[in-house]
Order: C-alpha cells, then structure tokens, then sequence
C-alpha cells in the first residue's frame, strides 16, 4: 500500500514538472502605462491566452516603457529579451520600413477609408513581416496624430520659431521636417515630459490619448486640428516563440488576438475622442485651421513624400495605397 502510495506521488511530482517545464512566459513589452485603455486590453488578452492553454502560456507585461521605447523593444525582440511587443509607428518602421507606406502624412481624411486601406495591404505587409521574423498578432490604430505645442499653431509657418520632437533614430522623417524648414529635435519617446519641461522642445506630434496617459499635454496646452495620419500599430511576436507554443493551440491564440484588435479599434477610437475632452477640461485649446491653410499644410507634406519615404519604402507601394485609397473615395455615394 505504501509502495504504490509512493509511486503515486512520484507520478504526480513527475507530471507537475512537465507541466512547468512546457510551460511558455511570454515577455511583452508597451509603451502604454499600467491602467490605461491599451494595457487593460494586453491584460485581457493574457488572462484569455491563459485561459485557452490551461495556463501554459503566461503573458508578463512589461508596461510604461520600463523596456524602452518602440524601437527599442524591437531590438530587443530581435536578440530575444523580449518575445513580444504592442508597437507603433517608429517600432514597426524599424522591422520594415515598407509601413511608412501607409503612414504618409495627411493622406487620408477619415476612420472608414484608413481602415479599407489597411484591411487591404495586411497581408502584404504581414508577409514582409513574417520574412524578418515576425508574426503580426492584431492590427490596431492610437488615433489620429495631431499637433501640440506650447504656442498657437494654425499656419505650417506658425511652427517654424518652435522646437518640434522627432522620434530619434528616423532620419528620414527627421529631414523631411527640417527640408520644411522646421527645427526637428531628435529624441526617445520616454524624453517627451522632461524636455518639455525644460524647453529643449515645445512642439510634437501625437494622438490625443497619449498627450493624455503621458501628461504631456500639462505642458503644452494648443492643439493643431489637423488630422495629421492615424497612428498604425501592431502586436508583433518574434517568430521563434510563436513556433515555441503548442501547435494545437496557436490558431485558438490567434483568434483571441484578433478579437482583442477588433475591441482595440472600437476602445481607442472612443477613448481618443473622450480624451480631447477631458483635455479641454483643463485648459486645452484647440485651433481650427481654415480650409486654404489646410490645402497648404498637405501641399507642404505631400512634397517631402520622397524624403519621408527615404530609399527603403518602395514607391510603387505608396501608389498602390494612395489607389486603394481613391477607389475607395470613388465608390462612397455623394453626400
């Protein structure tokens, strides 16, 4: 009796050893603070992956850019101290720089043509992706980027006198803006704060959400309203942990994702607008720009496309999203 209670603890020893062994820590790294609308849906989604592999898959989020900012966590994916990363802009430009294509400033004017457009080129870009060892798990958006600053904006001249942050490490981007005769200052994201403070910039570009969750808006209460480019970002996985996780319960994970980037457009596009609001509560202002202004600012973007897009984004990409794009106005029924 002795024997074989023995013998059942030793099999049960054996089997909780396996299920530790097999079990996979996912590292995933965000910008967004702990609370915030993005962390809460990563949150889910680790509690729901849990779920569906018994709890052998565990998503540990390192949330606030305690790993860096975008690009940086895509540097770390690459050499494997991070798995996994919610990324915007500049971190998905630097696993392919063919995103800028549809990021092109003032390209489109509305959620329904940014969304065709997108849902069109996925697949392209997931495959480009997929070749340097990426897995897209969700597509999303941060909102639309727009222009704050310490001091009224409405002309594109209006902005010359001030420093404007430019994510460090696109010198493309970096150029353009400096060929528009703007003073770009190079920097981390996580800098924002502290250089607004102490005026090494009073000037950036970003999504009301994030002037809000990062309090950056305290700092520089104007706000440009031009609809700039809707912020594209993505949950990636490097493509080796992915092939690390049962096979059997990949799609099941896959499907969860995806669901969690249907909710992360619905939640994001309403928090952005509710934001704005919250924002104006304490002392945001925003500037409406005439319509001639506005043919200008776009006339003064559309002609550093060349710069912006550098000699890593095909142009014939460009032009495949700007016909998408035009079809897509083109079928929409007169108002």
């Amino acid at each position: 009796m002795k024997q074989t209670t023995l013998a059942g603890l030793i099999l049960a020893a054996c089997l909780l050893v396996g299920q530790v062994v097999s079990a996979e820590t996912i590292k995933l790294g965000t910008l967004a603070p702990n609370n915030s609308p993005y962390y809460d849906i990563l949150r889910d989604l680790g509690e729901s992956w849990a779920k569906i592999s018994n709890g052998s898959i565990q998503l540990r989020i390192y949330a606030g850019g305690v790993a860096g900012d975008d690009p940086d966590m895509v540097r770390k994916m690459r050499i494997g101290q991070l798995d996994a990363a919610l990324v915007a802009g500049s971190g998905l430009y630097e696993i392919a720089h063919e995103t800028k294509a549809i990021q092109m400033p003032m390209m489109f004017s509305d959620d329904n043509e940014w969304d065709h457009v997108r849902t069109q080129v996925a697949a392209k870009l997931e495959k480009i992706y997929a070749a340097k060892g990426f897995r897209v798990l969700l597509w999303g958006d941060g909102g639309w980027v727009y222009l704050f600053t310490q001091k009224p904006v409405v002309h594109p001249d209006d902005l010359k006198p001030l420093r404007l942050f430019v994510w460090a490490g696109d010198q493309d981007n970096l150029q353009a803006w400096k060929n528009m005769g703007y003073r770009a200052v190079p920097l981390a994201v996580n800098e924002i704060h502290s250089a607004l403070h102490s005026g090494l910039i009073n000037a950036y570009i970003t999504t009301p959400l994030a002037a809000l969750s990062f309090q950056w808006f305290g700092l520089s209460k104007e706000m440009t309203n031009v609809k700039l480019v809707p912020l594209v970002g993505a949950l990636v996985i490097a493509e080796r942990k992915w092939q690390a996780i049962p096979p059997e319960i990949r799609e099941r994970l896959a499907q969860s994702s995806q669901e969690a980037g249907k909710r992360f457009l619905l939640q994001m596009r309403q928090h952005s607008a509710e934001a704005v609001g919250v924002m104006q509560q304490h002392g945001l202002k925003i500037h409406a720009v005439p319509p001639d202004v506005l043919t200008e600012w776009n006339k003064r973007f559309r002609a550093n496309y060349p710069t912006i897009m550098g000699g890593n984004v095909p142009p014939e990409l460009v032009a495949e999203v700007e016909r998408l794009r035009d079809e897509y106005r083109a079928a929409k029924p007169a108002p």
